[in-house]
């Protein structure tokens, strides 16, 4: 079942820094909604805990991410796998930065592949939810770099 979003925003900083906290996991690892934990393994790989809950189906998501593209400072990619109660994620999230009036301008798109059980219990619940998510993150990411 895959899930696909996307959209654009614009900050006042400059791209260079705008790149720079979307590459650090450390700063914008907190604001994932439900954020229960992250290690980091190195300067692209990192592991983050959120908390998810659907229907019946409680528990904490488990997902590690890598950056597969970064090239500073106009893009970022990662990649991820997980496992959540009652299944697994695929994610994958872009960032395309440029230079804007007064600042930067931020196009975003991901999609995430949910398998499993989880599917069949939350079944149209699961992409309004999800989008909802990730734009909650994206308010996050926008008053972060505010």
């Amino acid at each position: 079942m895959p899930i696909t979003f996307g959209g654009e925003f614009q900050v006042l900083r400059k791209p260079e820094e705008t790149f720079d906290f979307l590459t650090d996991p450390n700063r914008f690892g907190p604001l994932l909604p439900d954020f229960q934990g992250m290690s980091v393994e190195d300067s692209t790989h990192f592991t983050v805990k959120v908390k998810v809950g659907i229907s019946h189906i409680r528990g904490t998501a488990e997902v590690k991410m890598h950056l597969v593209e970064a090239e500073r400072p106009r893009r970022a990619v990662y990649q991820g796998k997980g496992s959540v109660a009652g299944g697994s994620v695929d994610v994958k999230a872009g960032f395309d930065v440029e230079e804007a009036a007064g600042g930067t301008r931020v196009a975003w798109k991901g999609e995430a592949q949910i398998f499993g059980r989880l599917t069949s219990v939350a079944g149209g619940l699961l992409e309004p939810l999800a989008k909802k998510n990730v734009q909650r993150l994206i308010d996050g990411l926008q008053a972060a770099l505010a």
